[in-house]
């Protein structure tokens, strides 16, 4: 794994000087044998390989590994505090391996109506779900904001359940996600609510996402609305009350349910919007004193928030449109899948680099000068250089975007047995001109 000079010695483990990182083992559905025998089994598989770690998926064959792979359906080495940039790499005897097991759940979200109403207030999954396998790894950002998110809530639970007294240390476990449409911000917050179902698997007996709709709880009688709340959150108690389940609230679009009540005194809003807040702020207090519940929320119209619970919240973190390595990187990800099911061929132009080698022209052009003997090495760097220059042209995209301009790019050629990569680049080109020109008439 690769790793910054300036943030090892943060990194590591103060009483064993090594650095704790964290694979994560998904068993198959038909598995029957127990977590401890898959971790010591892990264990020596990387062990005996003695390797050097870095994020991403760990091959293991049927030859290799036979128990492993009769009950494994992935292994993915994830770092949870710093993404790596520098020339560093971790290895095998500089770091502790935390190893979580877990099992995925099949059976999708269940629905809570109310009364005769035909929208559920809320979806409830039970985690780590199908759903959501993979989602963390495809989510790229341009910071260290899932790692900080990651640290965050492990604190926050940590806090909770070592007893610190709240009323000298505050801290409500509430996340708002802000910024632009399309950037990730649900899908954050979904997954970061897989990740800590499992990371946290050992504490916690089981653990749940509740997705409320917010549209669901306005109700076409005066005054009911904030009731409507008062009720939900009495029925996500329920699901808290017992402390062996994680819960995870998500609010999508909290500036529905948490509208700036000052917007509403000034008479341009219904007075039942404010009791709606009220509500939502009473609840979400109570939630405070529940140890195993953490309040996930995104907004795309921050003024619009009631500043109280701006206030309650304790992480407020700015999600924005890519910049250009994490718009290379998304690309990469892109073709790589496009790759490996064959719609797209790299055949005779080498591998798509990393953005943490090929990001900028500058590293592009010394690679190429120091390796120019080495056709493997020159072909890598020009397929990436090329790519590079594709993530170049659609600055201000979202990721949303952006993941859309390979499929519209294969689209607009038609079907192929299988595209050339310089072609296909080409055609994602075309498309994101369009989708330019497209924009400046909207």
């Amino acid at each position: 794994m690769k790793k910054p000079n300036d943030t090892y010695e943060s990194r590591v483990h103060p009483s064993s000087g090594k650095v704790t990182i964290s694979v994560e083992v998904c068993l198959k559905p038909s598995s029957t044998v127990r977590y401890d025998e898959i971790k010591s089994a892990v264990q020596r598989m990387l062990d005996k390989r003695s390797l050097t770690y870095e994020d991403g998926p760990v091959a293991f064959s049927q030859a290799d590994e036979p128990f492993l792979f009769e009950h494994v359906e992935s292994i993915i080495i994830s770092d949870a505090d710093e993404q790596t940039t520098g020339n560093g790499v971790l290895l095998f005897w500089q770091v502790t391996l935390q190893i979580h097991v877990y099992q995925l759940n099949e059976e999708g979200p269940g629905e809570e109506l109310e009364g005769t109403d035909t929208i559920p207030s809320f979806h409830e999954w039970v985690l780590p779900a199908k759903e959501f396998h993979g989602l963390w790894e495809s989510l790229i950002f341009d910071s260290t904001l899932k790692q900080q998110l990651v640290r965050y809530a492990a604190t926050a639970l940590l806090f909770s359940e070592k007893g610190v007294n709240s009323h000298l240390i505050s801290w409500n476990r509430v996340v708002l996600l802000h910024g632009p449409p399309g950037t990730g911000k649900t899908s954050l917050c979904k997954a970061l609510a897989q990740q800590l179902s499992i990371r946290f698997k050992n504490r916690y007996k089981s653990a749940a996402l509740v997705e409320v709709n917010a549209h669901s709880l306005f109700s076409k009688w005066f005054s009911e609305s904030g009731k409507l709340v008062t009720k939900l959150f009495q029925r996500i108690e329920e699901f808290v009350e017992d402390g062996s389940t994680l819960v995870f609230v998500l609010i999508d679009e909290v500036e529905s349910l948490a509208a700036a009540r000052q917007t509403a005194l000034s008479g341009s809003e219904p007075s039942d919007s404010i009791r709606v807040v009220n509500a939502l702020l009473t609840q979400l207090d109570r939630l405070k004193y529940q140890p195993n519940v953490v309040v996930l929320t995104t907004s795309n119209i921050t003024a619009a928030i009631d500043l109280a619970f701006v206030d309650r919240a304790d992480i407020k973190a700015y999600v924005g449109f890519p910049a250009l390595h994490a718009r290379y990187e998304i690309f990469r990800s892109c073709v790589k899948e496009l790759q490996r099911t064959g719609i797209v061929s790299t055949k005779g132009s080498g591998d798509v680099g990393t953005v943490g080698e090929l990001f900028t022209y500058k590293s592009l052009c010394s690679k190429m000068s120091e390796n120019t003997e080495d056709p493997r090495i020159l072909l890598s760097v020009h397929i990436s250089k090329s790519l590079l220059s594709v993530a170049e042209s659609c600055e201000g995209f979202s990721g949303r975007a952006l993941r859309k301009i390979p499929f519209l790019a294969y689209a607009s050629v038609g079907p192929l047995q299988e595209c050339d990569y310089y072609f296909f680049l080409d055609a994602m080109r075309e498309t994101i001109k369009k989708e330019v020109s497209e924009r400046a008439l909207l």
